[in-house]
Parts: C-alpha cells; sequence; structure tokens
C-alpha cells in the first residue's frame, strides 16, 4: 500500500472513528476541547507511524488505545488532577493494559452510551443554534472547519470561532459528560434532533451559493440520525426524523439537472428515485407509529414525504391527504410556513383559486416579509389562473429574495415564461 494509500485509508477511517474515539476519551478526561486534542493527537501519530508499520487489522481501537495512553500521560502531568491521581491513572492504566491483548474491546467499551453522551453535549442548551450545528458537525460528522465553513457560506475563521467558543462555553458551564434524564432529556433531544434537521436541510436545499443541493450534508445528517435511532431506539419523534430524511434523500438524483439546474417534485422522474432509501424510510416511519408517535412533528412530515413516495405519478398523489396532514402539523407547531404549505396542498386538491384564497392571507405576516417561497407560490398559482402579469412580477420578487443562484435562475425563467 502506497503512503498515499494509507492516507486516504486514515482520512476513512478518522471519519467513521473520530466521534466514537472523542466520546470514549470525554468520558475519561469529562472536557470535550481536550478530548478532541488527545483524538487528534492519535490521528498524528497514525499519520506517522502507519505508512512504515502498515495499516492495523483494527484501526479504530488503535487510535483509541492511543488516544487513552496520552490521556493518561496528560492526567499525570495536570495539576489539577493531582488530587485524584492515585485514583484515575491506575484505572486508566489498567484499561490500557487490557487494550493491547484485545483492542476490541477498547473500541467497543461503552461506545454507545460514549456516542450518546457526545451527541447531548454537541447540542447543549447553553449553546447557540449555530454553535451547535458547527459542533455537531466537528465532533460527530468529523468534518474539517473548512468543510463547515464551505458547507453554511460563511468564512473558516468565523466557523473556528464558533467551534472554540463552544467548546469553551462548555467547559466554563461544567457541564456534565452524562445524557440528561426525564424532563431535561426530552428537551435536550429537540435540540438535537433539530440540529439534525437543519444539518439535512441546508444540504436538501442550500440557503445560498451556487449549487441547488448539498448532498454530503444530507448524508451526514442521515448518518447522525441513523447513529442516534440505534441509541435510543425506543424514541418515536427519533425515526420519524430518520424516515423524514430517508424518503426525502431518496430524490437526490431526480432534483437536480445534467447543468446542475434544479428539478421540482412534479418535473422529477420518479424512476431516478432511490427506491431503498423509500424503503427504509417508511419502515422508519412505520416503527414511529408503532412506537405511538405518529402524531410528532417529524412523523407528520415523514407521513407527507411518504404520500409523494408512495404515489407513481405526480397525478396521483393524495393531496386531500396531504392538506390533513398540514392541518395537524400546524396544529402541535403552528407555522406561517407550514401554513403555505398546507395552501400549496389544497390548491392541488381543490384548485389554485382554493389555494390562492389562502396564500394571500399570509402576505400580511411579517415572519414572512423576506421569505422567497411566499411570492414563488403565488405567482405560481397566478400563472395556472392566467393572470399573467401578476404572476411575472410574483416570480421576479421571489428572484430578488433567494439567496441561491440556481433557485433565482429557475424563478426568472419561469417570469420571463409568463410574457
Amino acid at each position: 500500500m502506497t503512503a498515499t494509500d494509507v492516507n486516504r485509508t486514515i482520512d476513512a477511517v478518522w471519519r467513521i472513528e473520530s466521534a466514537k474515539l472523542i466520546g470514549g476519551i470525554a468520558r475519561i478526561v469529562h472536557d470535550v476541547g481536550i478530548a478532541e486534542d488527545l483524538a487528534q493527537d492519535a490521528l498524528v501519530a497514525a499519520l506517522e507511524q502507519w505508512p512504515k508499520s502498515g495499516v492495523p487489522d483494527n484501526p479504530g481501537a488503535w487510535l483509541m488505545a492511543t488516544a487513552k495512553h496520552r490521556a493518561i500521560d496528560q492526567l499525570r502531568r495536570s495539576t489539577l488532577v493531582q488530587r485524584k491521581h492515585e485514583q484515575l491513572v491506575p484505572e486508566l492504566e489498567a484499561q490500557q493494559e487490557r487494550a493491547v491483548p484485545d483492542l476490541d474491546a477498547a473500541i467497543d467499551d461503552h461506545v454507545g452510551d460514549d456516542l450518546l453522551r457526545l451527541v447531548f453535549i454537541s447540542c447543549h442548551p447553553v449553546l447557540s443554534t449555530e454553535a451547535r450545528l458547527a459542533l455537531t458537525l466537528r465532533l460527530l460528522g468529523g468534518l474539517t472547519t473548512d468543510e463547515i465553513a464551505r458547507a453554511f457560506l460563511v468564512s473558516e475563521p468565523t466557523i473556528a470561532q464558533r467551534i472554540v467558543r463552544a467548546k469553551r462555553t462548555l467547559a466554563d458551564a461544567h457541564v456534565p459528560f452524562e445524557v440528561p434524564r426525564g424532563a431535561e432529556f426530552s428537551a435536550r433531544l429537540s435540540s438535537v434532533l433539530q440540529v439534525i434537521y437543519l444539518v439535512f436541510n441546508e444540504g436538501y436545499s442550500a440557503t445560498a451559493g451556487d449549487d441547488w443541493m448539498r448532498p454530503e450534508l444530507c448524508q451526514d445528517a442521515l448518518r447522525l440520525g441513523r447513529i442516534l435511532a440505534g441509541l435510543v431506539p425506543e424514541e418515536p419523534e427519533v425515526h420519524g426524523l430518520v424516515a423524514l430524511m430517508e424518503i426525502q434523500a431518496s430524490r437526490s438524483r431526480a432534483r437536480v439537472g445534467p447543468s446542475g439546474e434544479p428539478v421540482l417534485l412534479l418535473d422529477q422522474d420518479r424512476a431516478r428515485w432511490d427506491h431503498v432509501l423509500v424503503r427504509r424510510g417508511l419502515a422508519a416511519l412505520a416503527r414511529a407509529e408503532q412506537l405511538g408517535g405518529a402524531e410528532g412533528p417529524y412523523a407528520l412530515q415523514a407521513a407527507i414525504a411518504a404520500c409523494h413516495a408512495r404515489a407513481r405519478t405526480g397525478a396521483e398523489t393524495d393531496w386531500t391527504r396531504i392538506a390533513d396532514l398540514y392541518g395537524a402539523l400546524a396544529r402541535i407547531t403552528p407555522s406561517p410556513i407550514v401554513d403555505l404549505n398546507r395552501a400549496v396542498a389544497i390548491s392541488m386538491a381543490l384548485g389554485p383559486a382554493a389555494g390562492l384564497e389562502l396564500v394571500d392571507q399570509l402576505t400580511g405576516e411579517p415572519s414572512l416579509k423576506t421569505y422567497h417561497l411566499l411570492p414563488s407560490v403565488r405567482g405560481d398559482l397566478l400563472a395556472k389562473l392566467g393572470r399573467s402579469d401578476e404572476a411575472r412580477d410574483e416570480f421576479e420578487r421571489a428572484a430578488t429574495l433567494t439567496r441561491n443562484g440556481r433557485e433565482r435562475d429557475l424563478l426568472l425563467r419561469r417570469a420571463a415564461d409568463c410574457n
């Protein structure tokens, strides 16, 4: 194996194992920042040694054993934990000795608990939403600072600063490295799901830039969701979110044309949908419903996506069912955006005039003042009603509001078609 091949292998291993590694070390040192530094030290050691010695049979366990050894060294040097030296170091050395003959045990020990703790720490409410996003992608997604910056179209120093501040905030707040219980668990789980949901949405419909989608972000969110579903298998909303992401991700190939242009849902070639992902999504939705979570916000959105997935053609879509599901969603999570989506479904079920009546009721909503999809939807309904001049104005207004170049081009084309 060449040095280049080894480096590629190390990169792949790091993507897969880094979250387990950081979680395992954080359990020992009780500090996410220090744990990440020690994990990075182990990565550097691999980059130095593996090109000479070859890739170990169990690379994840090798990294864990190396990081644990460095944790022991750091604890020995640290005056802050000197009081605990006699108690902690022998315990860690015993773990290290056990890891030498049985490296599998070193990586498997407490992996599920460690990952779950890491998930909940990354999404702690003491952090801002932006900080949670950056820290989650860094610690659990294995992304570099540069990759996160490019994903959200901000500068690399900005992301680096967010991550540093997030780790410092967690340390200063003395956040315990444990999974919360009771009501705090439910509240924190909601934050965890929101972060994963936001990561997926940014990948599915990029807010800004020149790409309609960022599939790698969808993949990272899906991976995090699947991990979480394995860690808390009895939580219905986790399965609801996974179901939603699986079904939405199934359309990825069909959502983008040959030149990268957007392809809207009703224009997509459904033969290009990934039906393996569809089946996985429907199974996850069934699991959420079996657990009593059919009325959860993510499960309801997944049920809406399932209506599209089950329809062989756009014409066969059960729009009445979709409108009812949006109505249920609006009752538990009231939102003008949900109301807008319900109006679209009603327009498909009862005609554009019925939809336009509902959309017009939203035009004075302050939170939608700069939301480009409001004039976009209104333009679509006006065009269907033959009110071309008004439709053109709405599409042009929508084009000025979006920050995504591909979407802007699509809206301007639709405006030109009105002529």
